[in-house]
This record gives C-alpha cells, structure tokens and sequence, in this order.
C-alpha cells in the first residue's frame, strides 16, 4: 500500500453565513457543496459563492452531469440546478449516507458509521453492490476509473484509493493533523475537492496520477464524462 502526506494545492473560506462544508461535488465548472439549510456553488477560480439552492443540505452531493442528488436526512433528492426544483425522491440506504458521488450511471453512497459504500440504483434506491471499509466513509468519488474514499475518525482524515472489487486500500494521502474531510469530489483533472465540516472551508487536495485523467464526479469508473 502506498502512503504519502495530501498535497494541499488552494483553501477557500470559510464562507459568509456558512457554519459547515457537508457532500462536495463538481459540475465541470462550479465546485457545489451542501450547506445545512441549502446547497451552495462555488467558484474555484475566484472561491466566490456564485448560486444557492434552497435545499436541506445534511451530507452527501452529487451531479450526473444535468441533475444534481443531495442527501437530507433520510432521504436522496434529484435536483434541477437551474431551477433548484426537487424532481424526484429515494430513501436512502438503511444507516443513513455521508459522502455520494455519480459513476457508472449510479450513485455511490458512502456510510459514516456503518463503514460501507453501497452502489444504489438512482430511480429507485435499490442497492447494487456493497463495499466494506475499517473506518468511517465521510465522501466518495471515482476519478480515472479509481474508486476513492474519504475517512474521519478520531479527528484524523485520510483519502483513501480502495479496490473498488475487494474493498481493499490500494493507497492513502494523510490530511494535515486536526483537517478533517467531510465531502470528497475530483474534478476530472489533477485534484480533489474537500469539504471540511465545521471549519466551513473546502480544500483542494492534488490527485496522485496514475495515468490520463478521464473522468471525474460525472463520469463512468472506466470511461468518458457523462454529458
């Protein structure tokens, strides 16, 4: 297994009237995390709040390159972005969700506690597949067909690389002591994106490359991103 301390590449906020970072994604152009009371979109450019969609907001974002998904509660709502209209609804899976990301045409739900990642089917909630971790999963995503991982326990984080058939923990980037990893999303390209929970920032993290970057939140494990 390889190890090696995050490369820490830009830091944004905290941001106005924003008391957590919770699910983190990417949209190709606008970095959106879930706020609590609402989902937000950042700039990464200018790390200016550009949009909010009024939304509870409580773990888990994702975009599948039209729609947006975002836990509250119990539940995972599809959302319109440009609208902000909620357009369906699904449980979530039994034990709740924290991190979620879109591959394969499916969602991927991490589960703090209950230590899983679950495959769900996004029409109905039905779970496909169903990954074990040791820690607890506070944010998922695929980037260039590699499955990774956020963990947070004992006020420690890492970012793990896990066979996505075995579970099995192919590499890891330790955070910096006391930085913790809420929300998880790459950006198709040479970074990940962190949501950092009650400090209210997100934090850029650079990405190991193991080869030509194809895909990242929005796109297949092993393929081209989903327009």
């Amino acid at each position: 297994m390889k190890k090696a301390a995050a490369e820490m590449i830009r830091e944004y906020g905290p941001f106005p009237g924003v008391e957590r970072v919770n699910g983190v994604s990417y949209d190709g152009k606008q970095v959106w995390f879930g706020a609590g009371p609402d989902i937000k979109a950042v700039d990464p450019s200018s790390g200016t709040i550009t949009r909010s969609i009024d939304v509870a907001a409580h773990a888990g974002t994702a975009f599948d390159g039209r729609h947006l998904y975002q836990i509250a509660e119990d539940r995972i709502h599809k959302i319109d972005p440009e609208t902000g209209k909620i357009l369906a609804s699904i449980p979530t899976p039994d034990g709740g969700g924290a991190g979620m990301t879109w591959a394969e045409g499916t969602l991927w739900v991490g589960q703090h506690r209950n230590r899983k990642i679950h495959q769900i089917d996004p029409e109905t909630g039905k779970i496909l597949r169903t990954i074990e971790s040791n820690r607890f999963v506070t944010g998922v995503t695929w980037s260039d067909g590699e499955l990774w991982h956020a963990t947070w326990e004992a006020e420690q984080s890492e970012l793990r690389r896990v066979d996505p058939k075995t579970g099995e923990v192919l590499e890891t980037l330790e955070m910096p002591a006391g930085v913790t990893v809420s929300g998880l999303e790459a950006d198709g390209g040479d970074r990940f994106y962190c949501g950092g929970g009650s400090s209210g920032k997100i934090r850029a993290v650079r990405r190991p490359k193991h080869g030509a970057a194809v895909s990242g939140g929005t796109g297949t494990p092993g393929g081209s991103p989903r327009k």
